[in-house]
């Protein structure tokens, strides 16, 4: 297991070479506590679905927080013809987190309590080095910015004014987020990724690992084992879409594989 040190930032990148290695990593490890992201490319940043599409299609700046408090109006609005039984008007955070589950553009980004949730999502549909960031929600925030209290979300969150991390759940969890022992990292600002933010903290290389899991070396191991594990698109997304997509591995995986590893 390789380690390096990232130019320009202070969080630690280990590389591993093998899915013992990701197991030793994550297990008996100073990382038991911390949040986890999956990724299939270890070169993409962490930012939100909504950052990247104010930078993408070059939103301008001044406009990011009336546009996302509009996208947040606009949900609010509609979505009671879809619901039985939408959530409380004030709950803000509850709002984002459903506008994510149905793939709406948020300032939410996904994590999970649990390594091995993530290790699937980054190693499903990676074809070169993936990543697992690992999180440590300690240090980040002070309790009065929970944004699960009435207007706080609106106060420190959709202002945009000042570059902090968040980490956690809304007080009423969907049927994925409890499945894939789900949470969220909520970031302060909209104009710079997770890394760079933390990377204004105290101790940052305290708060950030990123782990590389090379695609050829780990992927096939780890998939299968995470099968065997009953950690597939079929758990993880107890629906009717997460049967379906669950499909594309069943082509991969077979028992009476004569080459599992």
């Amino acid at each position: 297991m390789g380690r390096s040190k990232t130019r320009g930032l202070p969080y630690e990148v280990l590389r591993l070479e093998s899915w013992a290695d990701f197991l030793q990593a994550v297990t008996d490890s100073p990382y038991s506590d911390w949040a986890f992201r999956g990724q299939a490319d270890e070169r993409w940043p962490l930012e939100s679905k909504l950052s990247r599409y104010f930078s993408s299609f070059r939103v301008d700046l001044r406009m990011w927080s009336e546009q996302e408090e509009r996208i947040l109006r606009i949900f609010k609005r509609k979505a009671h013809l879809f619901l039985n039984t939408p959530p409380d008007a004030d709950d803000e955070f509850q709002w984002l987190a459903l506008m994510q589950h149905h793939g709406a553009p948020t300032r939410l980004l996904d994590f999970t309590w649990s390594p091995y949730v993530a290790a699937f999502f980054a190693l499903e549909e990676a074809t070169g080095d993936a990543a697992v960031w690992a999180l440590n929600p300690d240090p980040l925030h002070p309790l009065k910015m929970n944004p699960r209290l009435k207007g706080n979300l609106r106060r420190y969150f959709l202002q945009g004014r000042e570059p902090f991390l968040y980490v956690g759940e809304p007080q009423v969890m969907n049927r994925r987020l409890v499945a894939q022992s789900g949470t969220f990292a909520l970031p302060g600002v909209l104009s710079a990724p997770l890394e760079k933010i933390l990377s204004g903290y105290p101790d940052p290389r305290n708060t950030l690992v990123k782990f590389v899991l090379p695609a050829d070396k780990i992927r096939r191991k780890g998939l299968r084992e995470l099968y065997r594990m009953k950690i597939t698109n079929e758990t993880l997304f107890p629906d009717l879409d997460g049967l379906a997509r669950s499909l594309g591995y069943e082509l991969e995986f077979h028992w009476r594989d004569p080459h599992p590893a």
